[in-house]
C-alpha cells in the first residue's frame, strides 16, 4: 500500500519548505541587489525597510491612522496602484494608504506622485518574523496586492489576523501558471485567503481557478492599465521641442522603439538602415527599458555607424552641426511623451525576449503599434487589441521589416491602424471603478 499524505500535511510541509528555502534564495540574490544599488543609485536608500526597520518618523506616520496597505512591485504596477488609490479615495474620501514597492524606480515614481496623507515604503522581505513585525506597525485595514504579488507569509499572517486581502488587476502568464500548478496545494491555500481576486481576462480567471482559487472569489474586471493610460500635455510639448532642437523636419516619419531589451536595438538599427535608402525622411528614436544599459545601446549605434544624440545632453543640441540619425532617450519616465511624436511604434521585450511591454500607452495616442510574437505578459490586452484589429503582431524580424515598410508606404493604412488603437483604449476604460466598487462592498 502506497502512503499518500493528507492535504493538510502537504500544505504544512510546503509552508515549512518555503520558509526554509526563501532565506537561502534571498542570501543568494543579495549580490544582485548590491549590484543594482551601485548601478541605479538610490536602490540602497531606505534598504533597512526591507528587513522591517522603519525610522521613528515613518512609524509615527503609519500609526496616525488605520490604513489600507497597497503593494506594487515595479513601474507598471505602481501606476496601477496610484490610480487605484485615487479612485478609491473618490469613493471613500476619508481613506488613508500605506504604499509599498520593491524597485527603486517605482519608489521614485511613487515618491513624486503620492498624496501627502499617504506613506511610501519599501516592501519587506517575506519572512515570518519580518512580516509579523511590519503588520504590527501598520495594523492595516486591508491589504491590496497588484497583478500577481502572491507573497505567502504576508498573505497567511494577514489572514490569520483577520485582515482582508484583495488582488487588483490580476494576471497570470503561461509560464507562471505551469510553475504554480506544481505547487497547487500551497497556491490553493494562499488564494483561498484572497477575496476578491480581480483579474484582467477570462484566461487569467481560468488559470487562477486552475491553481486553486475558489471560483466565487474570482472576478473578471478587464485590465486597469486602460485606465492608467493618461496623457501628459506638458511632457508632449517637451518631446516636440527636443525634436525641433535636433532639426527633425515636421514631415519626418518617426519610427520609435520603446522599452527595448537586448537584441532589439540591433534589430531596429538594422531595419532602420535598410529603410532609409527608400524613405529619406525617416528618423528613429530609441528608448530602452533600462537606462543603465546606455553603454550597450551606444555601442550598438556605433557598430551600425549611426550618429545619435542623447536626450540627457539636450542642452548641447543647438551646437550640433547636423541632425543625427537617431535620438537615444537615456532618461527615465519620458517614454510616453515620445510616443506622442512617433508615427510607428515598436513595443519591446516582444521580439528578442519573452513577456512583452505594455502596448496600451502608445495606442492611447492613436499610433500604429507593432509588437513581436512574445506578448505573454499581456494576454487579456492583446486579445482585446487583436480582436479589434488595433495592433500589428509580427512573428519575427522579417515580419517586423515587412510590416514597418508597409506602414511607411501606406499612410491611410497607418492612420487607420492608429485610430482603431485609440478607440480601443477609450472603449475599454472603467475597470478601476468596477474594481473599487467590488472591493468597497
Amino acid at each position: 500500500m502506497v502512503f499518500e499524505p493528507s492535504r493538510p500535511y502537504c500544505v504544512l510541509m510546503l509552508w515549512i519548505l518555503y520558509n526554509l528555502l526563501f532565506p537561502i534564495v534571498f542570501l543568494f540574490m543579495l549580490p544582485k541587489f548590491i549590484s543594482r544599488m551601485l548601478k541605479r543609485g538610490g536602490y540602497g536608500q531606505h534598504f533597512e525597510q526591507r528587513i522591517g526597520h522603519f525610522g521613528t518618523q515613518t512609524k509615527a506616520r503609519l500609526r496616525e491612522h488605520r490604513r489600507i496597505w497597497v503593494h506594487a512591485v515595479s513601474v507598471g504596477e505602481i501606476y496601477v496602484a496610484l490610480r487605484f488609490i485615487k479612485a478609491y479615495r473618490v469613493a471613500h474620501p476619508d481613506s488613508y494608504f500605506a504604499l509599498s514597492t520593491t524597485t527603486s524606480t517605482a519608489h521614485k515614481i511613487g515618491r513624486e506622485a503620492i498624496d501627502e496623507r499617504d506613506v511610501l515604503f519599501y516592501f519587506p522581505v517575506d519572512l515570518p518574523l519580518i512580516i509579523h513585525k511590519v503588520l504590527g506597525i501598520i495594523h492595516p485595514l486591508r491589504i491590496v496586492l497588484m497583478e500577481g504579488e502572491f507573497w505567502p507569509n504576508l498573505i497567511r499572517l494577514a489572514d490569520n489576523r483577520g485582515i482582508p486581502i484583495s488582488l487588483v488587476n490580476g494576471r497570470m502568464s503561461g509560464n507562471s501558471y505551469k510553475g504554480y500548478k506544481k505547487l497547487k496545494p500551497l497556491t490553493a491555500d494562499i488564494l483561498r485567503r484572497i477575496n476578491p481576486i480581480c483579474v484582467q481576462g477570462e484566461l487569467d480567471a481560468e488559470r487562477m481557478q486552475g491553481i486553486g482559487a475558489p471560483a466565487d472569489q474570482v472576478h473578471v474586471m478587464g485590465t486597469v492599465k486602460f485606465d492608467v493610460a493618461e496623457r501628459d500635455p506638458e511632457g508632449e510639448k517637451t518631446a516636440e521641442g527636443i525634436l525641433k532642437k535636433l532639426g527633425v523636419p515636421d514631415d519626418a516619419a518617426i519610427l520609435l522603439g520603446g522599452s527595448t531589451w537586448p537584441g532589439e536595438e540591433d534589430a531596429l538599427c538594422t531595419l532602420y538602415k535598410k529603410m532609409r535608402a527608400d524613405f529619406l525622411n525617416l528618423f528613429m528614436i530609441l528608448v530602452p527599458r533600462h537606462v543603465e544599459r546606455a553603454p550597450e545601446v551606444i555601442q550598438c549605434l556605433e557598430n551600425h555607424e549611426l550618429s545619435f544624440a542623447r536626450r540627457s545632453q539636450s542642452e548641447e543640441f543647438q551646437t550640433l552641426e547636423k541632425t543625427p540619425d537617431v535620438l537615444f532617450v537615456d532618461t527615465t519616465g519620458e517614454l510616453r511623451n515620445f510616443y506622442s511624436v512617433a508615427d510607428i511604434i515598436f513595443v519591446g521585450k516582444s521580439l528578442c525576449e519573452h513577456g512583452g511591454q505594455n502596448p496600451i500607452e502608445p495606442s492611447m495616442y492613436g499610433k500604429a503599434v507593432v509588437v513581436g510574437p512574445n506578448m505573454e505578459n499581456f494576454p487579456a490586452v492583446m486579445s482585446v487589441f487583436l480582436k479589434a484589429e488595433a495592433i500589428a503582431q509580427v512573428p519575427d524580424f522579417q515580419g517586423l521589416e515587412k510590416t514597418v515598410r508597409q506602414l511607411l508606404l501606406d499612410a491611410p493604412l497607418r492612420t487607420a491602424l492608429g485610430e482603431r488603437a485609440g478607440r480601443c483604449v477609450e472603449k475599454n476604460r472603467g475597470a478601476i471603478e468596477r474594481t473599487v466598487e467590488l472591493i468597497g462592498e
